[in-house]
């Protein structure tokens, strides 16, 4: 299975200092990632199609869009849509992250939807579940996300349920590790990354064993070499660490 470093760059970065950042990682990378790995960035909506472009012609990078509303077009002001994102040159799209779930009160029914819609357009999705500190130290972690996993994947239609291989990432990002410095240590990213396996597997059966599934929460370079060699650690994503290249470039080489 092919290992995923992703970017998610948030709320930062004009569209000269994306288009700075995103040309020193196609300059640093010019045969082709470490490992095979897919090198995967999400850049503001303004500064997508510059990353494009840098990434062009460049083996295992690929851009991203953070957000998008379910719907072709149509009068949702400030909004952007999957077309819009297409044409920019996005090939991937961000769903479900912490922030939009709990700063922008986005539901799981709204996530399914956009999970289903993506999907349909011809996207890949990124995929992001995890619990709060809360949940965690009631015990909720394996009911948390499962009803979130749940409800995104089991309305899929048939049809888009059997192309999820290659198609379908899944983040594990516990929400009280997401820029706070703290991280989830060996043993909580095993188990969490373990019950995630098995509930993809009672969804989707064969499929489960074909899906990556990534940690992000406080990932940097001092700790990006021991979070991706644990088992059913198929990948990273990261934040505040991939804004900048060089210090992006050492997890990517991890």
């Amino acid at each position: 299975m092919q290992k995923i470093i992703a970017a998610n760059w948030k709320m930062y970065k004009t569209r000269p200092e994306a288009a700075q950042t995103a040309a020193e990682l196609a300059l640093a990378l010019p045969d082709g990632t470490p490992h095979g790995r897919l090198v995967l960035v999400f850049p503001p909506f303004t500064a997508v199609d510059a990353v494009a472009e840098a990434f062009t012609g460049k083996k295992n990078l690929a851009v991203g869009g953070q957000n998008f509303y379910p719907a072709a077009q149509g009068a949702f002001t400030g909004e952007i849509s999957t077309g819009m994102l297409n044409d920019a040159g996005a090939t991937w799209v961000l769903v479900g992250h912490s922030e939009r779930r709990h700063v922008f009160s986005e539901s799981d029914e709204l996530i399914a939807r956009k999970t289903a819609f993506a999907l349909a357009q011809g996207f890949k999705v990124m995929l992001c579940v995890g619990e709060m500190l809360h949940e965690r130290e009631a015990g909720q972690l394996r009911d948390v996300l499962s009803r979130q996993l749940s409800t995104a994947l089991e309305p899929l239609p048939e049809a888009l349920r059997g192309t999820l291989a290659g198609r379908l990432a899944v983040a594990y990002e516990p929400v009280w590790a997401i820029g706070t410095g703290k991280v989830a240590g060996p043993v909580e990213v095993q188990e969490a990354h373990a019950a995630l396996r098995a509930l993809l597997a009672d969804m989707l059966g064969e499929t489960a064993a074909e899906l990556p599934i990534l940690y992000g929460g406080s990932v940097k370079p001092t700790n990006a070499s021991a979070l991706v060699g644990l088992d059913n650690v198929d990948g990273l994503l990261v934040g505040g660490a991939s804004l900048e290249a060089q210090s992006f470039l050492q997890i990517i080489g991890s």
